[in-house]
């Protein structure tokens, strides 16, 4: 059997895609990083090593994620 890997923290549009379809309608500007790591790692194809994240990362991702929000 062959598994697709799933996300880590590299995939930052396929993260912030997951995210807006996750909490549709939430600013993802008015997010914490200590919630946005937590609504990461809690996503069904996340399998990355939570330790793993830092801060650039998950700027990178609210950003990617505020910009798909903005065309919503």
């Amino acid at each position: 059997m062959f598994l697709m890997p799933g996300l880590t923290w590299d995939h930052t549009e396929d993260i912030a895609l997951a995210l807006l379809d996750e909490h549709p309608g939430v600013d993802p500007l008015t997010i914490r990083f200590t919630d946005l790591h937590k609504w990461i790692v809690s996503l069904d194809d996340f399998r990355d090593d939570p330790a793993k994240s830092t801060e650039g990362k998950l700027e990178a991702i609210q950003m990617a994620w505020y910009e798909e929000y903005k065309d919503v």
